[in-house]
């Protein structure tokens, strides 16, 4: 099993708790103390969570949440949404996807399509490469743990484009369907996408349904649907 399968099982453990063992992961992994104990170190210096005596405890919960956390969490039922929320465009489509760890999953499905993808997401870039869709990226800040860009200029960026389909992610979604954001910068990005598309297709897993978060940016008329 290389690095990147096991910092995935490793985040995905921390995910569902707070607190493991560096002996329960090398049981777990099945390789040996001293790879476990290297591997915990440069997840620690990416930010990803906190070395202990004898293991890791998962990083303070905070506005911006690391990409590759988000990621790791609920990894299989996210794959179904963006499979679900790819068939809603078509050839000529001019779409934005923002920097969820769940609208990423829709690049997968899109690759042969002719149309152009607005997104403020490196990942987005990476997963759309050399394939029949043309992608602008959105200029602004780059915020390094959630690997997109974020700003006031990103936004007013956003505000020059029009799109036929915006896929947005969420933090919460509350009862009524009103969308929630534990980041402002997030919020903003979101905000600009609703606002500059046609339509609105909103992409959360079963964790984020029936709450609400620290920000509300969107009411749910103006939603067109929530793939879920």
């Amino acid at each position: 099993m290389g690095f990147e399968r096991r910092k995935k099982e490793i985040l995905s453990l921390l995910a569902e708790k707070e607190f493991i063992t560096a002996s329960d992961l090398v049981q777990r992994l099945g390789v040996s103390d001293i790879t476990i104990r290297r591997d915990l170190s440069q997840l620690e210096s990416l930010g990803l969570l906190k070395r202990t005596h004898g293991g890791a405890t998962r990083v303070d919960e905070n506005p911006m949440v690391s990409f590759d956390l988000k990621s790791s969490q609920n990894e299989a039922e996210k794959r179904k949404i963006g499979e679900a929320a790819a068939k809603h465009i078509q050839d000529g489509d001019v779409i934005f996807i923002d920097c969820g760890s769940t609208t990423l999953h829709i690049c997968l499905h899109i690759r042969k399509l002719n149309i152009k993808v607005i997104t403020n997401s490196l990942p987005v870039v990476s997963a759309l490469q050399n394939s029949k869709v043309k992608v602008n990226l959105i200029g602004g800040e780059l915020a390094n743990k959630r690997q997109a860009v974020h700003g006031k200029m990103a936004v007013n960026h956003i505000h020059q484009y029009h799109a036929d389909i915006a896929f947005i992610g969420a933090d919460a979604i509350d009862l009524e369907g009103n969308l929630w954001a534990n980041s402002e910068t997030e919020a903003e990005i979101s905000s600009a996408m609703i606002a500059a598309s046609n339509k609105v297709y909103v992409c959360a897993d079963s964790s984020k349904r029936g709450r609400k978060g620290y920000l509300k940016f969107s009411d749910s008329t103006a939603i067109e649907q929530i793939v879920s």
